[in-house]
Formats: structure tokens, C-alpha cells, sequence
């Protein structure tokens, strides 16, 4: 290549370049903030589940976070050495949360997997669902075991802004306790949010379909002064997949039972959100579907140029 040419080529990949920081600077929009969730009860490891027992279905669960690319997932009924099994196959994810028993490994856990690269933890903890919500091991009312809220504040690793994410599992037997459970963790929403208007992504199994009091309760506006949106419901593509979410690894419709969600408080948008009904050579992952939704947490931020004075 003449030195004529090759000064060409270096002025047309500076003028490329200009373009690109013009587009991105003056018309553009910041990076994005879209996330995409996942929850999903990966039912705990039970030998006597006979084919469709953790260890044969360990690969499926882990596959389904790869392959949709999730960015956090909210993850229900997890037993310690399954979550060690969960780590190990997935390095390019971090994880927070506790055993439901005692505060420590003992227990289900419900807990938060999140890209490391992606997001940096700014905050984290654990409350039980119960009468005294800083008690580990509590069970509230009539539930038949511990039940328990996995949260964590999160930031978009070079990003401004703050958002919230938190992950449950209400009780399957007590329905007092899925009423009280669904005040009691918008209560501590309420009171940790205060005026702040951070964006929220609550991830869980709900034992409740949406025509029951718990469901009711997140989605309006009574006593804690906030309702959740359900993103099934206000997703701009329409949802995707099944209408339900417990499927009992049988190759049945069970309807009504839509018990598993993503709810959303403060963002500006879900542009998509399915219940992934996926069966892999006639079997299921887990004894419940996955919902997955693609979230933009903020508003998009357009970076204006300045306006010259017409009076100049």
C-alpha cells in the first residue's frame, strides 16, 4: 500500500470514528440498561424423584441460564450442595443468599446469581417472612416451613443509578401466611426505599395464582402505598410460551396455576416476558417453567448538544 493510500485509509477510519463518537455523544443514548431476569424453582434435591431427580436435571438448569443469557436470576428451593454444583458450572456468575434454617447453610435458599462483570453488590441481606423478620429460622404464622426474601442493591458496572432485586418463596400450605408475607415484604420495601424511587424487580415462587388475595395485595396500592406491576401482564411483545407455571414433571395443562413471577416497581419499561415451557427429550428441568423478562431499568437519557442563543 503507497503512502497516499494508506493516508487515506487512516483519515477514512478517523472520520468512522468521529461518526460513531458523534452518534454516541450528541443523538444517542447512554449504555444500555436493559437486564434480563429469570425466576425459577429448580425444586430441591430429592434422590427419591426417581428420572427426574437433581442430578439428572442439573445440566438442563444450568443451560437454561446460558443459553438466555441471563443477567440475574432469582432461583427457589436450592439446597447447599446443589447451589456449590450451580457455582461451579457457572463462573461467570456471582451468588447471594443464606439457608432458610439457620441463617447460614442450612436450608432452602432462594438465592440472587448475578454477572460479576456486569453489576457490582452495593448492599445485601436476608429478612424471614414471619412475626419477627430478623430472626433466622422463623416461621410466620401458619406457614408450614421458614420462608424467607433474598435482596441485594445492585449498580450497572459503569452506569449511574441504583436498582433493587429480591427474590422469594411464599408458603404452599398457610394462605394466612401468604397474605401477611406479601404485606410484610412490601412494608420493608416501603420503609427501605423511603422516598427513593429506585427501580425494583421482585423474583419468586408465590404458591398464588392471580386470582388470589397474595397477588392482589403486591399488585395494588393498599396500606404499604406501592403495587407491584406484573410483567407478564404489561410486557410490550406478548407473552410468550405457556399460561402456566407448575407443570409436577407430568406433560399435563394445569391451569391456573401461573404462580411464578416477575414483578416491577419504578422501571421504565419490559419489553418482553414468557414463561419458557421448554422439555428436553420428554422431560422438564424442574417441576416448574422458568419466567423470564427483558427489562430497561431507566429511563433512556438522550445527551442533547447545546443550543445556540438566537439573541448571540
Amino acid at each position: 500500500m503507497d503512502c497516499r493510500r494508506q493516508n487515506l485509509f487512516f483519515r477514512l477510519n478517523i472520520f468512522l470514528l468521529f461518526l460513531f463518537l458523534v452518534f454516541s455523544l450528541g443523538w444517542g443514548w447512554l449504555p444500555s440498561n436493559r437486564v434480563v431476569v429469570l425466576t425459577f424453582n429448580i425444586r430441591y434435591l430429592n434422590l427419591r424423584d426417581g428420572p427426574n431427580a437433581w442430578p439428572f436435571r442439573r445440566e438442563k438448569v444450568v443451560n437454561t441460564l446460558k443459553f438466555h443469557q441471563v443477567d440475574i436470576a432469582g432461583l427457589q428451593e436450592v439446597l447447599w450442595p446443589q447451589l456449590n454444583e450451580l457455582r461451579q458450572a457457572l463462573p461467570e456468575y456471582s451468588w447471594l443468599g443464606v439457608g432458610r434454617e439457620d441463617g447460614q447453610r442450612k436450608g432452602e435458599f432462594n438465592p440472587i446469581f448475578y454477572r460479576w462483570e456486569r453489576f457490582k453488590v452495593i448492599d445485601w441481606g436476608t429478612f424471614w417472612l414471619a412475626e419477627n423478620p430478623d430472626s433466622p429460622g422463623q416461621r410466620g404464622w401458619d406457614a408450614a416451613c421458614p420462608r424467607i426474601v433474598t435482596w441485594a442493591k445492585f449498580k450497572i458496572v459503569g452506569q449511574a443509578g441504583e436498582f433493587l432485586c429480591l427474590n422469594t418463596h411464599f408458603d404452599h400450605v398457610g394462605e394466612r401466611a401468604r397474605r401477611e408475607s406479601a404485606h410484610l415484604l412490601k412494608k420493608w420495601l416501603t420503609h427501605y426505599l423511603a422516598d427513593k424511587k429506585w427501580p425494583v424487580v421482585l423474583l419468586g415462587d408465590f404458591n398464588s395464582s392471580p386470582d388470589e388475595e397474595p397477588y392482589y395485595i403486591l399488585t395494588n396500592n393498599q396500606k404499604e402505598g406501592l403495587a407491584f406491576q406484573d410483567a407478564y401482564q404489561i410486557s410490550r411483545l406478548p407473552p410468550y410460551g405457556s399460561s402456566f407455571t407448575f407443570n409436577g414433571f407430568r406433560d399435563e395443562v394445569f391451569p391456573g396455576q401461573r404462580i411464578d413471577y416477575v414483578f416491577v416497581l419504578n422501571v421504565a419499561a419490559v419489553y418482553r416476558c414468557g414463561i419458557l415451557s421448554v422439555r428436553w427429550d420428554g422431560r422438564y428441568a424442574s417441576d416448574h417453567f422458568p419466567v423470564l423478562a427483558e427489562i430497561e431499568l431507566f429511563p433512556k437519557v438522550s445527551i442533547q448538544k447545546p443550543q445556540k442563543n438566537k439573541n448571540n
